[in-house]
């Protein structure tokens, strides 16, 4: 489905900004994803791996990444 070394991001790329700013993509809540993407996700890597994280999480697929962080 995705290359391990963009999941391995995913579990590892801070959020830059905003309410979760610290806190790695991987665990940012699905309520705040979902928000994100109704106000727009911004045009780069960043909203690109945002959306991949929404949609793990909607899959159920999130916790297949948790392993992944340092």
């Amino acid at each position: 489905m995705f290359d391990k070394s963009i999941l391995t991001k995913i579990a590892n790329t801070v959020m830059p900004f905003g309410k979760y700013k610290g806190r790695v993509l991987i665990d940012l809540p699905e309520s705040y994803l979902l928000w994100f993407q109704r106000q727009g996700l911004p045009d780069n890597e960043l909203g690109k791996l945002l959306e991949i994280v929404l949609s793990l999480k909607i899959d159920g697929s999130d916790n297949l990444v948790r392993p992944l962080k340092k």
